[in-house]
C-alpha cells in the first residue's frame, strides 16, 4: 500500500510537470513551424528564376503550407502518441512519424539547407569547376608540348638526309660524285623533313600565347569564386568565362603536332619521286639504282621511327572535356551535402526537433501510468473526486424511500471531508437515512 501511494505521487509530481509544460508547447512548436516556413521561403525563392508578383506568392503559400503541415503534425502526435496504451497502436503511430519525418524533410528540410549553405555550396560547385578545368588545361598544354618534342626527332632524321646528301655530292655513296638522282632524292626529303619541322617550330608560339590566355581566364575565375556579392551574378560571369576558357583548350589540342608527324611519316617512305638516272654509262646507272635502293630502304626505317614516335603521343589521354553547368542553391547543398554537414544537421533539427518532445511526453505519461496502474480506486482519488463522490452518496440516500435522518451521517460526512484535506468544506447536508 505504502508503495502504491508513493507511485500515485510521483504521478501526480509528473502530471503537474506536463500540465505546467503543455501550456506553452504549443507556442513553442509554432515557433519552430513558423521560423523552418522562413528558411524555406529562402530556398523556394532561390529555386524561382521570376522575381514576380505571382512567383513571390508561391513561395510564400509553400513556405506557409509547410509552416501548417510541421505544425498540425507534430501537434498530433504530440497528443496521441503518448496516450496509446498498446503495442501495436504505438508501432503503427511510431511508423506515422517516421514517414511523416521523411516527407517533411523531403518538402522543408533540403529547402532549409539550401537558405542556411546554398551560396556557400555554389560557391564550391565554382571551385570544383575551376580545378577540373585547370586540369584540362594543364593536360591539353602537356600533350600539346609532347607533341612539339617531335620536332627533335624529325630534326635528326632531316639533318641524317642532310649528311648524306653532302656525302653523295662527294662520291661517297654511289661512286659518282656530284648533284646526280642520288643526291636530288635524298634533298627532296630533307626539304619535306626541314618543312615539317619549320611547321612543328611555328606551333610553339601559338601554343605559348594559348596557355597564357587560358591560365588568365583560370585567375579570373577563381577571384570570382571568392569575389563579394551575390552569387548569382557571379555565376553568370563565371559562365561567359568558362565559355572562353573551354575555347582555349580546344586550340590547345588543335595546335598539338602528333597527328600532322604521323601523317608525315606515312608520307616519307611512300611519296618518294624517283628522278631520271643521269649516269653516263649503264655502270653508272646501275650504282645510282642500287644507292637509291638503299635510300627506299632507309627512309622506311626513319618513316617507322617518326610514326612510332608520333604514336606514342598520340596514345597520351588526351584532356577530358568539361562544360560547366550552372546549378542552383538547392541543388548545390544535395551533391555537396558531405562539405555542409552543419549546415544539414541544422536545417534537419529544426523540422525534428518536436520528434524528441514527442519521446519525452511518451515516457513521462508512461511513467504516470504506471505510478497508478497498481493502486486501488479509491488511492487515486483527488480531493474533488472525493467530495463530487460524497455529494452523490448524498443525493441518492436522500432520494432512498423511507429515508430517515442519522446525525452520524453528518458526523460522517465531516470526517471524510477531514481526511481528505478539505476541513470546513461547505456542503449540503447530509439527507436522512435509511432506517431498517
Amino acid at each position: 500500500m505504502k508503495r502504491d501511494i508513493k507511485g500515485l505521487r510521483h504521478a501526480r509530481e509528473v502530471e503537474e510537470h506536463l500540465q505546467w509544460l503543455d501550456s506553452f508547447t504549443s507556442a513553442a512548436l509554432g515557433v519552430l513551424a513558423v521560423a523552418s516556413g522562413i528558411y524555406t521561403y529562402l530556398g523556394v525563392r532561390g529555386l524561382l528564376d521570376d522575381d514576380g508578383a505571382l512567383s513571390l506568392f508561391a513561395a510564400v503559400s509553400y513556405s506557409a503550407a509547410v509552416s501548417t503541415g510541421i505544425y498540425v503534425f507534430w501537434s498530433y502526435l504530440l497528443r496521441l502518441l503518448p496516450a496509446m496504451r498498446t503495442a501495436a497502436a504505438r508501432m503503427w503511430l511510431f511508423l506515422s512519424m517516421a514517414l511523416g519525418s521523411a516527407a517533411i524533410v523531403a518538402m522543408s528540410s533540403w529547402l532549409n539547407a539550401a537558405a542556411l549553405a546554398g551560396s556557400a555550396a555554389v560557391e564550391q560547385h565554382l571551385a570544383r569547376t575551376v580545378q577540373e578545368y585547370q586540369t584540362s588545361l594543364e593536360r591539353a598544354n602537356a600533350f600539346a608540348l609532347q607533341g612539339q618534342a617531335l620536332r627533335l626527332d624529325v630534326g635528326r632524321a632531316r639533318q641524317g638526309f642532310e649528311d648524306l646528301s653532302q656525302q653523295e655530292a662527294g662520291g661517297g655513296l654511289s661512286g659518282l660524285a656530284g648533284r646526280g638522282a642520288v643526291f636530288r632524292v635524298l634533298m627532296q626529303k630533307s626539304d619535306e623533313l626541314a618543312a615539317l619541322e619549320g611547321l612543328i617550330a611555328k606551333q610553339e608560339a601559338p601554343l605559348a600565347a594559348a596557355f597564357a590566355e587560358g591560365n588568365a581566364i583560370l585567375s579570373r575565375m577563381r577571384a570570382l569564386t571568392v569575389a563579394p556579392g551575390p552569387v548569382t551574378a557571379r555565376g553568370v560571369e563565371f559562365s561567359e568565362e568558362s565559355v572562353r576558357l573551354a575555347g582555349i583548350i580546344a586550340e590547345l589540342r588543335q595546335l598539338s603536332v602528333a597527328p600532322m608527324v604521323d601523317r608525315a611519316a606515312r608520307d616519307l617512305a611512300e611519296s618518294v619521286v624517283l628522278p631520271r638516272l643521269d649516269a653516263g654509262d649503264a655502270g653508272g646507272q646501275a650504282a645510282q639504282q642500287a644507292t637509291i635502293t638503299s635510300l627506299l630502304q632507309l627512309l622506311a626505317q626513319r618513316a617507322e621511327t617518326l610514326q612510332a614516335a608520333a604514336a606514342e603521343v598520340l596514345a597520351l589521354e588526351p584532356a577530358a572535356e568539361v562544360v560547366y553547368t550552372p546549378i542552383s542553391k538547392a541543388d548545390a547543398v544535395i551533391r555537396y551535402a558531405g562539405n555542409f554537414a552543419p549546415s544539414w544537421a541544422g536545417a534537419i533539427a529544426i523540422d525534428l526537433l518536436p520528434a524528441v518532445l514527442v519521446l519525452i511526453v511518451a515516457v513521462a505519461q508512461g511513467a504516470v501510468r504506471a505510478g497508478r496502474d497498481p493502486a486501488e480506486p479509491e488511492d487515486s482519488m483527488t480531493v474533488a473526486e472525493l467530495r463530487a463522490a460524497v455529494l452523490a452518496l448524498r443525493e441518492v440516500e436522500a432520494a432512498a424511500p423511507g429515508a430517515a435522518w442519522d446525525p452520524e451521517d453528518e458526523e460522517t460526512a465531516g470526517e471524510a471531508e477531514t481526511s481528505s484535506g478539505s476541513p470546513g468544506a461547505a456542503g449540503p447536508r447530509p439527507g436522512p437515512r435509511a432506517v431498517e
